[in-house]
């Protein structure tokens, strides 16, 4: 089937009218239709043309996709695209540059693995709004090409079972880095089952080693209801720790996060790591900083410094929700509402000021065009539904 502009706009105009939107002008740049995924995307000039088409509610954009009978229609702004066409280009420079500069200290596993990042990202820009992941791996392993895998694993992917982290390893172990999956488990007060068995299926589905860590998060649920502090923060410094730590244990030269605000040249960088022995605990302390300008202080006896690639996978893409989830779909995972973390929920319940912090984030997200308005306001919606 043919969506020709001219007959999208009258049908769109149409349904505006039947449920009492004013008439608006409205331009349409392009129109592309995926027959395989029964997608529609429609590329409008400018974001008020794109807010035209999906209408209050999403109720225009809703009823357009019940009558052309499609499986899901996506509106997107060439203004957009423009944007994303100016992150990848930095983030493209950025890998170039890393690779050229450290051509002699990165193992043949790691070149690999970031050259076969390089040419998807080169790839995506030549195909700015008609670019799909799941069907270019499919076409891939059909064809008699794909991407060379690295020997040994070269990265430890975060894994939490959401869908940043699900796409991130999906896309690490397409790209031939040959991912070894890494989970932080604090208990099902922060990681439910639920998220446990889309990890445990994402895994077994990519044949990709997995590891859980068991962390005591004791004194930081304690203190998150004492209501001075926003868990998130200290949840992801913690997992953080974790990874780089068994990073550094295995010798492995990269972590990967699924992190999709640190875009163009943020999206990879070399973290230098400081292990020491804290004087008063006794115990291992490691410090992450970005710079190897380190000096011992007073509570470190002896600090030793290791480097770690991080790599903010998604970011380095210049991915969105929607991409995310339109290659993470195809696996067949549990689908959750808001952040998915039952503490973070407990702790809105009780200190109901503690849902401005997380809603500055949502705001972060929305700005830089990783969410949707749309999905912005179902994630704070869902705050305000938990009481």
């Amino acid at each position: 089937m043919v969506y020709d502009t001219y007959t999208l706009l009258k049908h769109i105009n149409r349904i505006r009218e039947e449920i009492g939107h004013e008439t608006v002008e409205i331009d349409i740049k392009e129109v592309l239709f995926d027959h395989e995924t029964n997608e529609l995307w429609i590329i409008t000039d400018d974001r008020p043309d794109k807010s035209a088409i999906i209408g209050k509610g999403g109720w225009v954009v809703g009823r357009l996709r019940e009558e052309l009978g499609i499986g899901s229609i996506h509106v997107e702004s060439y203004s957009d695209f423009l944007q994303k066409e100016y992150r990848m280009n930095l983030s493209l420079k950025k890998l170039e540059s890393y690779i050229k500069d450290n051509q002699n200290k990165l193992d043949y596993g790691t070149l690999i693995a970031l050259n076969n990042l390089i040419d998807i990202l080169r790839i995506k820009l030549e195909n700015l709004y008609s670019f799909n992941f799941y069907s270019y791996f499919k076409e891939l392993e059909e064809s008699p090409y794909s991407y060379f895998e690295a020997e040994k694993p070269v990265a430890v992917v975060a894994l939490s079972g959401g869908t940043d982290s699900s796409f991130s390893l999906i896309l690490a172990k397409k790209l031939g880095f040959n991912p070894i999956a890494i989970t932080v488990d604090p208990g099902t007060i922060v990681l439910p089952r639920q998220f446990k068995q889309n990890i445990d299926k994402l895994v077994a589905d990519l044949d990709v080693s997995h590891k859980y860590i068991e962390v005591d998060y004791a004194d930081l649920i304690e203190e998150s209801f004492t209501g001075r502090f926003h868990p998130c923060g200290r949840c992801s410094k913690v997992i953080e720790e974790t990874v780089y730590r068994y990073a550094l244990d295995n010798d492995i030269p990269i972590v990967i996060f699924g992190d999709m605000l640190a875009t163009g040249s943020q999206c990879i960088t070399e973290q230098f790591l400081t292990i020491g022995e804290d004087i008063e605990s006794g115990e291992d302390s490691l410090k992450i900083d970005e710079t190897d300008k380190i000096e011992p202080t007073d509570v470190d006896k002896e600090i030793e410094i290791n480097k770690i690639i991080r790599l903010n996978l998604p970011a380095s893409l210049s991915v969105s929700k929607l991409e995310n989830k339109s290659l993470t779909v195809h696996y067949n995972l549990n689908k959750f509402k808001g952040f998915g973390c039952p503490l973070l929920y407990e702790v809105h319940k009780k200190f109901p000021h503690m849902k401005k912090y997380s809603i500055q984030r949502i705001l972060r997200e929305t700005r830089s065009g990783v969410l949707e308005p749309g999905e912005a306001l179902d994630l704070i919606w869902s705050f305000y539904n938990t009481g």
